[in-house]
């Protein structure tokens, strides 16, 4: 009879025969474990899912257990109606008006990427086109820009925990330029820290790192991100941050 062991042994090396990994779903060994695990242990009652493209994340912490209220901002049109659609019978979760985030309102041209996730408010490096071809630029619309500031105080005296969640493609300084009076209100953040330039303008990981320890945040997980598949070097990770 073959051991339990062997069993999985011989599970995994055939999934990995097909460029796949399985892994057990628990914090130590799954990303979206991870992520549930800290806003259970936070008490986190509402995220800020900031860059939401079609509910991906909300979608994930939905389905790893977390419970509470979730409000989503997405600029880009075609993924705006695709995430009303996912999040249309939740009823804790709210999909603000089309817009994108920043350091004060204004009307903007935001740059559509190939494959949706990778659009942003910058230009885009070659260093970002050769890891990822099918990420570069096909157009371009016009979206509202508003800070978080001038809409989240409606949201954040309801709540006691609110974690905020940043998916903004090198944009992750500007939005947090605009949210200096609701930032004090967060126990958390996730957003993506860029290892090399892969946006024209946008802050590096060490800035972030020292943005945030100065608000008084400290670093509690980074996960795994973009790496370049030409020669296996991480370019972006997502740091998760916890008030101290």
């Amino acid at each position: 009879m073959i051991s339990i062991n062997t069993q999985k042994k011989i599970i995994k090396n055939t999934f990995r025969r097909f460029g796949l990994e399985i892994n057990r779903y628990a914090p130590e060994s799954s990303q979206a474990a991870q992520i549930t695990s800290i806003l259970r242990k936070f008490e986190i009652d509402l995220v800020f899912d900031i860059g939401a493209n079609e509910g991906q994340f909300a979608s994930e912490i939905r389905s790893g257990g977390y419970a509470g209220n979730i409000v989503s901002f997405e600029p880009l049109s075609n993924a705006y109606v695709v995430l009303q659609q996912t999040s249309a019978r939740d009823t804790k979760w709210v999909v603000y008006p089309r817009c994108a985030l920043g350091a004060h309102n204004d009307e903007i041209e935001i740059n559509i990427s190939g494959n949706s996730v990778s659009s942003s408010l910058l230009t885009m490096l070659d260093s970002h086109i050769s890891a990822a071809p099918h990420s570069t630029y096909i157009g371009r619309e016009s979206v509202p820009l508003l800070t978080l500031d001038s809409m989240a105080f409606g949201f954040t005296e309801k709540f006691k925990n609110p974690f905020l969640k940043i998916d903004t493609q090198g944009f992750e300084w500007e939005v947090l330029n605009g949210a200096q009076n609701v930032l004090p209100h967060m126990r958390g953040i996730l957003l993506e820290l860029s290892l090399v330039p892969l946006y024209e303008g946008q802050h590096l990981w060490q800035e972030m790192m020292e943005r945030l320890i100065a608000e008084g945040f400290d670093l509690w997980a980074i996960q795994p991100g973009f790496t370049d598949p030409h020669n296996g070097r991480t370019l972006q990770v997502d740091g998760i941050f916890i008030r101290k």
